[in-house]
């Protein structure tokens, strides 16, 4: 199953970037579009990242810190400080046992 998950997820990838370079001179994209592409990408990156580890689950405190994170990323604060809050919160997770 995750087996599967992961090469749905690593083909529709393939395929966001692909398509930009196929279609360039057939069809044209609006900015917008193309910006909404990009980032489906880099969320699908994210979203594997976030949820597994290996071929299993990668435990709560890695998706608790990447919450962390998206939350502190929309208050604006500084990149550095969205690295050790996300971190800090991972480790503080695992450190209580859940892992």
């Amino acid at each position: 199953m995750t087996v599967a998950a992961l090469l749905v997820l690593a083909g529709g990838t393939y395929l966001m970037r692909l398509l930009p370079l196929v279609l360039h001179d057939r069809v044209a994209l609006s900015p917008r579009t193309v910006r909404l592409v990009e980032l489906g990408a880099v969320g699908l990156l994210v979203a594997t990242g976030t949820w597994f580890e290996g071929a299993g689950f990668a435990g709560w405190a890695r998706p608790a810190g990447v919450a962390v994170a998206a939350g502190a990323l929309l208050l604006r604060m500084p990149f550095v400080l969205v690295v050790v809050l996300a971190a800090a919160t991972t480790a503080g997770l695992r450190l209580a046992g859940i892992g």
